[in-house]
């Protein structure tokens, strides 16, 4: 299989409370130093609790972000970061919200016709017939077209912007909670869309959330991510039927399964670390059953696990 997307030491650091003059008066790494490669055709889930970093991770990745270091890499060839137009050419980005991802003063014709306007320079009898096409690609009606984005339901609206992303030809789509707004009968018809578009264009996608029975639903690799660094990666089966890391675990038993009580699986009084001060050794040690004093004074690195899994971890679960 060859790469599709690779990023190497890719990171991202924010300057907080930085005044007019003189130095901020602190630092936030919402990525640390992470190393992703994905196969053509392939799906990596990317998953983690809220302020992980999957969000700002996913938005370097498209350019939306400057990375503070690091290289990203499509198909073998490094992007120039000065020319917005390559990565909108190479990778395309499906956001959280449909709706508001959407301008509401253009029609649906307005918005889909950037993309081949501006990446590709289409006229436009070309514009129209590539709209027609990718429209039924979609199961989009073509009167659709001369709609505002108000008038459509989240599905309706994820359909169009999953539309938009194809317009650029794009072979790398960033799905960002791409069901997460919806109903559940709508995530189900969203999904089997996006399982038949990879078919279809040979569609490489990173896909993003929360939702770990979506996730293992639709990924053939998973990489796990807490406090802006990766705990652990590999085949999604494996990630889900033995995680290797207390963190994945964790997130493991949080979801809700029929027939099993909500109980918290954690403390009350357990915190997520102070980004402003981060805590020596592994960011999760405070909320973490199996954590030694080697854990509260070593970082620990990611390490393969056996069958092309990897966790950072001192004290891993045992298969």
């Amino acid at each position: 299989m060859s790469t599709a997307l690779k990023a190497a030491g890719l990171e991202k650091t924010f300057a907080v409370g930085k005044p007019l003059f003189g130095p901020p008066k602190g630092l936030v790494r919402a990525v640390r130093p992470t190393t992703l490669e994905v196969g053509t055709g392939e799906t990596l889930g990317i998953v983690g609790e809220s302020g992980c970093g999957k969000s700002t991770l996913a938005r370097m990745l498209v350019g939306l972000l400057a990375p503070s270091a690091g290289t990203i890499e499509i198909e073998g060839e490094a992007l120039n970061r000065a020319d917005p137009a390559e990565f909108g050419r190479r990778i395309q980005y499906v956001f959280q919200d449909p709706i508001s991802s959407l301008n509401p003063r253009k029609t649906i014709r307005q918005i889909m016709e950037v993309p081949l306007r501006r990446l590709h320079g289409m006229g436009r009898p070309a514009r129209e017939q590539r709209i027609r096409e990718i429209f039924d690609s979609v199961n989009l009606r073509e009167e659709f077209l001369d709609r505002y984005p108000h008038e459509f339901s989240g599905g309706q609206a994820q359909r169009i912007g999953v539309a938009r992303a194809l317009a650029a030809a794009a072979r790398i789509l960033v799905l960002d909670e791409p069901v997460s707004a919806l109903d559940v009968s709508v995530q189900a018809q969203v999904l089997n869309l996006l399982a038949r578009l990879r078919g279809e264009f040979n569609l490489t996608y990173l896909f993003i959330s929360h939702d770990l029975a979506v996730v293992e639903a639709v990924s053939d690799r998973i990489v796990v991510l807490y406090f802006g660094a990766v705990v652990e990666s590999g085949p999604a089966e494996r990630v889900f039927s033995t995680p290797r890391h207390p963190y994945t675990r964790l997130l493991a038993q949080s979801a809700p399964v029929p027939g099993r009580p909500l109980t918290a699986p954690e403390q009350k009084d357990t915190e997520l670390p102070d980004p402003l001060n981060p805590p020596p050794g592994c960011a999760f040690a405070n909320r973490c059953p199996r954590a030694t004093d080697i854990c509260r004074q070593e970082d620990p690195a990611l390490r393969p696990m056996g069958g092309d899994q990897f966790a950072a971890c001192h004290h891993p679960h045992e298969v």
